[in-house]
């Protein structure tokens, strides 16, 4: 049984099999497990953007046709940005680094080193075709993680990611920790979420991140609180909330494959 959070109500039996919780009156989290466990591959180094949009369009065709299985794909970028299919050409400040255009949904956003980008490549159709309760989960899973590292992240029903109270910046003050941003082809899913863990956080000012422009709402990393934590200790808690939440992970592959050539982490 899950544990209820932030505006959440407590947990209920899943049609699916699984145990879920109630959320803003009719989204759950919580998916079926699949008929398979999920590819989950590492990267090393700085995976180019281009190479990892490739591979996704190409992984996710072959999971929406039967053959392949379902990915979920740990890696860093170089510094960059990334704008969604609601971006504004005025949310871009500076190009200080490579502009992408991504395809997913969502404003403008960085990627750099220090910073945990997951792509999640499942397939809605056979887990359960909802996509609001899919990026409920996404939220769900990056909340336990950081719960791991003592962490309070929150969702909100006006704001997509998950964020953290800040009050010793203000009332009413909370910084975001964790982007989502996600497109949905053939019912099959693209992108996915990024963690702030110890990246370069003035890298930002190029943008107005994800359209919120509010002076309230701000970046943080778990750096930024305080918390030393490492890529592999992330690693570690993701894999174990996603198979509370997704389902069973394949264990006899290896814990890290280069999927793409990447540079060297910097």
């Amino acid at each position: 049984m899950f544990l209820a959070a932030h505006g959440w109500s407590a947990s209920k039996p899943s049609r699916y099999g699984s145990a879920v919780i109630s959320a803003r009156n009719d989204v759950m989290v919580g998916l079926d497990p699949g008929s398979t466990p999920v590819e989950w591959r590492i990267s090393e180094g700085l995976v180019a953007y281009e190479a990892a949009l490739a591979l996704m369009e190409a992984r996710a065709a072959a999971i929406a046709d039967g053959s392949a299985s379902e990915l979920i794909w740990l890696l860093e970028h170089p510094p960059l940005y990334t704008a969604g299919t609601s971006a504004k050409a005025n949310e871009l400040i500076a190009a200080r680094f490579p502009v992408h255009s991504a395809g997913r949904g969502g404003q403008f956003t960085y990627h750099g080193p220090g910073q945990r980008v997951v792509y999640v490549m499942l397939d809605l159709k056979r887990r359960g075709p909802d996509v609001r309760r899919f990026v409920a989960t996404l939220e769900e899973w990056i909340i336990r993680t950081l719960a791991s590292f003592d962490v309070a992240g929150e969702r909100r029903a006006d704001r997509i990611g998950v964020w953290v109270r800040r009050p010793d910046k203000g009332a009413a003050c909370e910084d975001k920790i964790a982007a989502i941003g996600i497109r949905i082809k053939r019912w099959v899913t693209l992108h996915g979420v990024a963690l702030n863990i110890d990246c370069d956080l003035s890298h930002y000012a190029g943008i107005v991140p994800c359209g919120v422009c509010d002076p309230r709402y701000g970046l943080t990393s778990l750096a930024d609180l305080g918390r030393a934590v490492t890529l592999t200790e992330i690693d570690v808690a993701l894999r174990r909330e996603f198979e509370h939440l997704f389902g069973p992970v394949a264990r006899s592959q290896s814990a890290t494959d280069s999927l793409v050539p990447s540079f060297p982490a910097i």
